[in-house]
């Protein structure tokens, strides 16, 4: 009794001695902490702060002694209501002198967020996200916020036993997180916030949250899933240029690590968000990102891999339609390599095929590996369709200058290490991203739909001994010259009773168009051409034949391109009746079917009543006795065909003269054209053909002109000290000139005479020019400023030369 006397005696002597800015601390603290906080004394204590604000740094230590001492002996009222005095005293005082009360204040902050209370980390919490809010007048040199950017993350973490208290403590660290955010990002001097080690903790702990979706009924900030997702979408709409990459990251080694990439439920909406949070001119960044991270996981299972394409495809979607910048090209790149890389696991896996088991694992890895290739195609395909048409022009031609034939060296793959298995499979999948790229295309000549560097290679392709393949590159030449969305009238090969019921559209050929097609027209002739007599056509190449006829003469006929429709129509005709390449029935007559129905269509574009009724008097008469010469019999599961084509039977087949004489009547046809044949342009793509042709004998004139003509390679080959000592050395040259003379024979033997014809022709008339050129250098006599005489075409001219543009020799030039 006698020490709590003496103690409460010293006290009572020594309490006025105290500081005042203590007494006035002390006096809001009531005696049961029940009561709150007494708000007169707090008024006092806020009031003597402002005044005073030097003493603000005092304050704010003695509260923080308070409270450390109130956490560790549990007396978590006082906690509380010393936290609401220090968030009073934050919002009242913006001076200077706040920067040392904000130290203490983030010190008590930390202090609760220590503790493994809940309700004392919730409260901590919302103390900082009051302070996060207050904005600074003076930005801070020294305050660092790497604890805090820890504890926050691991209470979204939180594993509690209570879910409702789980639940807090998450929203809690979502919120703290979020107020770090908006603390930091604008200020210059807090840009270590971005830094790999903060954002490998911060975008995890979002992202965690937003797959946790437990607390899917709760609405606003008390559902985990839907702040988080508020917050991630506020950090991405803050990251400026050199902080994507840092941002993105931590997304996709999240997604690595929790699996996400199979099935894409929570990665495609996550970039989805990222896409369209980010500032658009960033959109680059994020897809080299993705494509960065597909090369990574090139070797991982195919359904990782199509994960990945998959959320490509969706950046790359949101991408487009605004600036990407030099990534287009790259995107191309990257997903035609993994492409080429799938098909080299799928053969690979099927070439590796031992026993049972193997061959139902194989099967189910070809499967998977189908899943990665149809990803990826899409992907390409939906890209391009999606860039502008200048950009997809650039595509088109990349994509076909990616495009493999099977035995030539080809600088993207090795066609031999794949095999022709390999190759057509890679061939058929270019062509068909290539199909969904010209989709929708309208270019407005069609000299740049078709250059003659995206024209030949494709069609070369219909050389292809694939049905498939050819079909492909007929619906790409639709897309490109249908420009009135014509295409889907004229779907289906028929005999169409009223083309003007379709309401075709058309306009004026253009003369860009008119160049284009005498310039290219014979190389889509011969396509056509070509296409018809493969021997395994079904009726889709007959189908997208007929398009492809029609709609040239829709977009690009004029007078004269008529004429040599009409001549290549009537060669197919007598290809399949004469059949000198020896083609089944069904291809005969389904060439037969084709040349009706277009015929039809021309004779009702020509609008000429003579040609309108020769047409319908030879389609009469098949009803009634060829039937299987139609396109409505002839595709028929069960359609009869005839043993043979009797060529007497002019009724059935379209006379050329009859067409004529109906011609004679409309300006501009050359009538005359008609009685020439249409043969096909020959070119080096025949080499690869298949069509047989056999000569038995070899003229002396084909074999000289061949030894006269070595190959342009060995012209053009760098001349080095190795092949100057093959020059020298004479060993092997016996058996050099047997291989040479063999390939020259098996030339001459397999190839078409056409192709014989052309080449000699073409080195007759280059012999011919390069004489004439020299004979003009040597028999012309040198010019003369007094001038000289010329007679051409019987008649003399004079001609003079200026002296300033006579050539002297050097000798007599000082």
């Amino acid at each position: 009794m006698d020490s709590e006397s003496s103690s409460a005696g010293v006290c009572g002597c020594c309490g006025p001695l105290r500081p005042r800015y203590k007494r006035l601390v002390d006096n809001i603290f009531p005696e049961d902490p029940k009561d709150g906080l007494v708000k007169s004394d707090m008024e006092k204590l806020t009031f003597y702060a402002v005044s005073a604000p030097e003493k603000l740094d005092r304050i704010g230590a003695y509260l923080a002694e308070r409270l450390s001492r109130d956490v560790v002996r549990h007396r978590y009222g006082y906690v509380v209501i010393a936290m609401e005095a220090l968030d009073q005293l934050l919002m009242a005082c913006h001076s200077q002198s706040i920067k040392p009360f904000v130290e203490s204040f983030l010190h008590m902050v930390a202090k609760l967020l220590e503790s493994r209370e809940p309700d004392l980390q919730v409260l901590g919490t919302n103390s900082f996200v009051k302070f996060a809010n207050i904005e600074e007048d003076t930005p801070s040199y020294h305050r660092r916020y790497d604890f805090f950017v820890s504890q926050f993350s691991a209470m979204c973490h939180s594993t509690h036993e209570d879910p409702e208290t789980r639940r807090r403590i998450r929203v809690a660290g979502i919120k703290g997180l979020q107020g770090v955010v908006r603390k930091t990002v604008n200020d210059e001097l807090q840009a270590i916030i971005w830094e790999p080690q903060h954002m490998d903790k911060l975008i995890p702990s979002m992202l965690f949250n937003m797959q946790d979706n437990e607390d899917s009924e709760r609405a606003g900030e008390e559902n985990p899933a839907a702040l988080a997702e508020s917050c991630f979408r506020e950090l991405l709409g803050r990251a400026a240029y050199g902080n994507m990459n840092n941002a993105v990251r931590p997304v996709l080694v999240h997604l690595d690590n929790h699996g996400l990439w199979d099935p894409t439920d929570f990665a495609v909406p996550c970039f989805r968000i990222i896409m369209y949070s980010i500032q658009a001119q960033h959109s680059h960044h994020v897809i080299q990102q993705v494509l960065s991270h597909l090369d990574t996981h090139s070797k991982n299972t195919p359904r990782v891999r199509a994960g990945i394409v998959q959320v490509l495809l969706e950046t790359v979607a949101i991408a487009a339609k605004g600036s990407i910048g030099p990534t287009v090209l790259e995107v191309f790149n990257t997903l035609l390599k993994h492409l080429r890389m799938s098909v080299d696991f799928e053969l690979g896996d099927s070439s590796r095929r031992n026993s049972a088991s193997s061959q139902s694992s194989s099967r189910t890895k070809e499967s998977e590996e189908r899943i990665v290739q149809n990803a990826i195609i899409q992907t390409i395909g939906f890209f391009g369709g999606n860039l502008p048409d200048y950009q997809r022009a650039e595509v088109m031609m990349f994509i076909m200058g990616k495009v493999p034939v099977y035995g030539t060296p080809c600088h993207t793959l090795d066609t031999v290490k794949i095999g022709q298995q390999g190759t057509k499979r890679i061939q058929a999948m270019l062509l068909s991203s290539l199909i969904m790229v010209t989709s929708g295309f309208k270019c407005k000549t069609m000299c740049a739909g078709l250059p003659a560097a995206f024209l030949e290679p494709l069609c070369s392709i219909s050389l292809m001994e694939d049905s498939e393949l050819r079909q492909h590159v007929l619906e790409i030449l639709h897309n490109i010259i249908d420009r009135h969305d014509n295409r889907a009238k004229l779907r289906g090969i028929r005999i169409i009773p009223n083309v003007a019921a379709l309401k075709i559209k058309r306009e004026k050929i253009s003369k860009q168009d008119i160049t284009f097609m005498k310039k290219h027209g014979q190389q889509l002739y011969r396509h056509i051409y070509l296409g018809c007599k493969e021997d395994d056509n079904v009726q889709k190449n007959f189908e997208l034949l007929f398009t492809a006829l029609a709609l040239i003469t829709i977009e690009l006929a004029n007078e004269e391109v008529v004429i040599d429709l009409l001549r290549l129509s009537l060669t197919l005709q007598d290809m399949a009746l004469t059949n000198e390449e020896s083609m089944p029935m069904f291809i005969r007559c389904g060439i037969m079917a084709l040349v009706a129905a277009y015929l039809n269509f021309l004779s009702q574009m020509i609008a000429n009543p003579a040609f309108c009724q020769h047409v319908s008097k030879v389609i009469e008469l098949r009803n009634l006795e060829a039937p299987y010469l139609l396109p409505e019999n002839i595709f028929r599961e069960k359609c009869g065909l005839p043993d043979s084509l009797d060529r007497d039977d002019t009724g059935l087949y379209f006379q050329p003269a009859d067409l004529a004489e109906a011609l004679t009547t409309l300006p501009g046809y050359s009538v005359e054209r008609l009685a020439l044949p249409y043969i096909p342009q020959v070119t080096d793509e025949d080499r690869m053909q298949r069509r047989k042709s056999f000569v038995d004998t070899i003229s002396l004139q084909v074999d000289i002109i061949s030894n006269s003509l070595p190959d342009q390679s060995h012209l053009a080959e760098e001349i080095t000290f190795e092949t100057l000592k093959k020059a020298i050395d004479t060993t092997g040259l016996e058996e050099q000139e047997r291989e040479r003379r063999r390939q020259v024979m098996e030339k001459f033997q397999k190839a078409p005479f056409e192709e014989i014809a052309a080449h000699c022709e073409s080195k007759a008339n280059m012999l011919h020019d390069r004489l004439a050129q020299i004979f003009e250098l040597t028999i012309r006599p040198p010019p003369s400023p007094s001038g000289t005489v010329t007679v051409t075409s019987g008649h003399a001219q004079y001609q003079s030369v200026p002296v300033y543009e006579m050539k002297f020799p050097d000798l007599c030039v000082y």
